[in-house]
């Protein structure tokens, strides 16, 4: 049976992107507990958006959808769910709120892993919600032909209560002797998680809540106001093959997960990167036109009244749509397509 020491992790040779994406991580941390104490009422009107997206893109990431309309009325809680997507998308925001109230007071262990998957299945009237897998599943994927194989054969049902007990003690060991910085054992231990792969359904989704979980129980807030799952969502071909390469060796204890701790801090990172540029937006003492300009400055490419909408928290919607008429007719930007369909460009 595989085994966990994660006391070896000090002796785990870091090459010179995770020393260097460690050290963005920190001094980013820094700057996030300055804005905490300045910047209150600007972080709390990025909260809900960052809620939004982190809903609908963990559940997208594995098929799981509804319309623009219904997830913000489920998200606010206006309307109840109509069918089985909807049901897991509210179960996912359930236990998202519970993440973000509670986390200091969230201990990591199989009980409350368990009690979090139950509240993702909630709704949903299925019992595998809150039990470890009965029956061995597969890790699978579909090769160029189109033709399905099996990717990753994950422990066994039997051996899964036992594993997860461990990789959280491991991981509650080395935060307390503090000697493997917490950015090196989160992502290991989302690796082990994963692999062992302990639900028959929701490991991917409760892998991303577990993911913020542990990064604000470490200090790292950035998921509060900056969606990580958006990010993951972005290219989950990449996230993918990270994991993929991460596994070789993993049943033997022989395996190696930099490729892994490497994608997941370029993922926080790049967060922290959006959540400097967005306190950025909203704390400028601007006029509404103005944000508008330099939120769409920041924008390579295409955009959506969407993205500006998320950019520009502090402006209402009618405002937003006001200025963008407003740089269309000055010639700044312009526009393509009709309905749901549009987009604009910077000229």
């Amino acid at each position: 049976m595989r085994t966990f020491n994660y006391k070896n992790l000090e002796n785990l040779k870091l090459d010179s992107d995770i020393v260097f994406l460690l050290g963005r991580i920190h001094e980013a941390k820094g700057k996030q507990e300055l804005f905490l104490v300045q910047k209150p009422k600007e972080l709390d009107k990025l909260v809900e958006i960052a809620k939004i997206q982190s809903t609908e893109a963990s559940n997208a990431i594995e098929g799981i959808r509804t319309t623009d309309a219904r997830l913000k009325q489920l998200l606010i809680e206006k309307t109840t769910p109509k069918n089985r997507a909807e049901e897991e998308i509210a179960g996912y925001r359930d236990v998202l709120n519970v993440i973000h109230d509670s986390f200091e007071y969230i201990t990591l262990n199989s009980n409350y892993i368990l009690q979090l998957h139950k509240m993702l299945f909630a709704r949903t009237g299925l019992e595998i919600g809150g039990k470890f897998k009965s029956v061995q599943n597969y890790i699978s994927t579909i090769d160029e032909s189109g033709n399905p194989y099996t990717l990753f054969t994950p422990l066994a049902p039997y051996e899964t209560p036992k594993a997860i007990d461990e990789i959280c003690e491991q991981f509650n060991k080395a935060i307390a002797e503090n000697k493997v910085d917490p950015l090196i054992l989160i992502p290991v231990f989302i690796h082990d998680f994963l692999c062992i792969h302990p639900f028959l359904d929701g490991n991917g989704r409760i892998s991303r809540l577990l993911t913020t979980l542990l990064l604000y129980k470490c200090g790292y807030l950035v998921g509060r106001y900056i969606s990580l799952e958006s990010k993951i969502a972005q290219d989950k071909n990449l996230y993918y093959d990270a994991l993929a390469k991460s596994q070789t060796g993993w049943l033997e204890g022989r395996d190696n997960p930099t490729e892994f701790i490497k994608y997941l801090l370029g993922i926080i990172v790049s967060a922290y990167r959006d959540f400097e540029e967005r306190i950025d937006i909203v704390t400028v003492k601007t006029s509404s036109i103005d944000m508008v300009r330099k939120a769409i400055s920041g924008i390579v490419g295409k955009f959506t009244k969407t993205d500006i909408i998320k950019l520009c928290p502090n402006l209402g919607v009618k405002t937003i749509e006001k200025q963008l008429k407003t740089l269309l007719d000055l010639n700044e930007i312009q526009k393509h397509g009709s309905a749901r369909a549009t987009f604009y460009t910077r000229n």
